[in-house]
């Protein structure tokens, strides 16, 4: 059918769901849409920056790029500062030095408008415990995380940034030896347009904030609050999941509750050697290994080893440079849906994540895909419905009649089983994905009509579970759903979850 106006894809979208629902003899519908050639920087380094394009482990960013180029959006870097360079003239906006001890800030005083950094290199044992073991030459973190955001890209200069139309606020809380919970959590406060004491209101309040540092331990009551009051303005935190190749519910503040808890994959798009891992973790992206140099995650730099020196460009890993890609996105996401909320970016980002191309095991719901989720930021969400009890057979299995429903349930007790069906059209792809929530550990199956098990997921305690298959046959065939406990919370309060399903 032809519409008779142009309408956003979201609305049309919806129209296709809406005659799906209405006419049983409608097979699908879909919008019948203009493609056009896809954007590809002339930055001459850009070919070197894989972790945006290629296939298998990038970030699909060239087809975003045609939607979305992150303008209008602030981010906030809370980091080690910046430094001026050529392939970020024009991006940083405002900023502030939060570091208040004069050792750590290395720059002969305490809290400034000035958020350049000036160095943080340290010789070996100058931070106390005979840490570090040798000397550290100047890191300019905080630069490169704010190039792989923001570099100004299709200038024939340098490097591409994920959201080059975006703006950075540099805030500066890392120097010689790290960086204080009171300064992070006022930095925070203030990047999202809160109230510090002593310090100037932040006139480019910033809806990202990305965090690319951390620590071991529990969130601590600090850093907690400062995050909810983000929030609670309505700025997204997106924070590394951490390097130290064990569980992120050990790092601060992975582990803080309403973040954006970020893995590392690498150039294969499996988990890097040394990423966190573990149920707090919401996502993954590209990281980095750069045991082979080329396979790291190229960005902004400075030359100095100690005092600043040229502007370059070197190839990183950590976590640290996958957390700036997912900023990034959601930049781009807000900038197609400025009303989107932090939860809402979080949810579709994991809901538009893909499914990773080699072992990531506990890295989230999946690689961020930046088309996708720029797609989702517009996107009409499908509608919500509640479980029906009894439904513990096939024949009694509560039936999702459309596309992008999501069931609210309930796991009764440790012996439930929960059973859902879908009509699945021919040559349709049928996926499922379980949501435990923490401390919970369900498990999803997908079985014909006959009861024959089709595909399966076991995933452990909190994390997702995602089940994909395709209707190969030449008619409509039923697909049941079936959620079982394995262990963690039961009933009412402490047994809910959430089971989506898309075709």
């Amino acid at each position: 059918m032809k519409l008779s106006k142009r309408m956003k894809l979201a609305e049309v979208q919806e129209v296709a769901r809406e005659l799906m629902a209405r006419d049983p003899d409608v097979e699908y519908a879909e919008p019948d849409r203009m493609m056009q050639k896809m954007f590809t920087p002339n930055d001459p380094m850009y070919t070197q920056q894989w972790h945006y394009f290629e296939t298998t482990g990038g970030l699909r960013l060239t087809t975003a790029w045609d939607k979305a180029t992150g303008t209008g959006v602030n981010v906030a870097v809370i980091d080690t500062g910046y430094r001026p360079h050529t392939d970020m003239s024009g991006k940083y906006v405002g900023g502030y030095d939060f570091i208040s001890d004069t050792f750590v800030s290395n720059d002969g005083n305490g809290r400034d408008s000035d958020a350049s950094d000036p160095g943080d290199r340290v010789v070996a044992g100058e931070c106390g415990g005979g840490q570090p073991t040798q000397t550290q030459n100047s890191s300019w973190h905080g630069t490169h995380v704010a190039g792989t955001i923001a570099a100004a890209t299709n200038n024939s200069v340098g490097v591409a940034g994920v959201a080059y139309n975006a703006k950075v606020v540099p805030v500066r809380v890392l120097g010689k030896c790290g960086g204080y919970t009171s300064d992070i959590a006022d930095a925070i406060i203030w990047a999202s347009g809160g109230t510090v004491s002593g310090v100037p209101a932040n006139t480019n309040v910033a809806k990202v904030i990305n965090m690319s540092l951390g620590g071991g331990g529990a969130c601590d009551t600090t850093t907690q609050n400062a995050i909810n009051s983000a929030r609670s303005r309505g700025t997204v935190v997106i924070v590394a999941a951490g390097n130290e190749n064990q569980n992120a519910s050990n790092s601060n503040p992975a582990n803080c509750a309403g973040v954006v808890t970020v893995a590392a994959t690498n150039r294969a798009g499996g988990r890097a050697f040394y990423s966190n891992y573990g149920s707090v973790v919401d996502v993954a992206a590209p990281g980095g290994e750069t045991t082979v140099s080329t396979n790291g995650i190229l960005s902004t730099l400075n030359a100095g080893t100690g005092a600043p020196g040229a502007d370059n460009y070197v190839f990183y890993q950590g976590t640290s440079m996958a957390t700036p890609h997912v900023a990034g996105v959601a930049a781009l996401m807000l900038s197609k849906n400025a009303a989107l909320t932090p939860d809402e970016i979080e949810s579709r980002l994991k809901s538009s994540s893909r499914a990773f191309p080699a072992t990531c095991s506990q890295c989230g719901s999946g690689l961020v895909d930046a088309n996708a989720a720029v797609d989702a930021a517009t996107a009409i969400p499908g509608p919500t419905i509640s479980e029906t009890e009894s439904n513990n057979t096939l024949a009694t299995a509560n039936t999702v009649t459309t596309t992008g429903t999501t069931v609210n349930a309930n796991m009764g007790s440790t012996s439930d089983t929960d059973y859902f069906v879908v009509q699945l059209p021919a040559g349709k792809t049928l996926t499922s994905t379980l949501t435990p929530g923490a401390g919970k550990d369900y498990d999803l199956y997908v079985y014909n009509s006959a009861g024959t098990l089709l595909g399966s997921s076991e995933n452990g305690t909190g994390v997702v579970d995602t089940v994909t298959l395709t209707n190969t046959g030449g008619t409509t065939a039923a697909r049941y759903i079936r959620v079982v406990y394995y262990s963690g919370g039961t009933g009412a309060t402490n047994g809910t979850y959430t089971l989506k399903e898309t075709w």
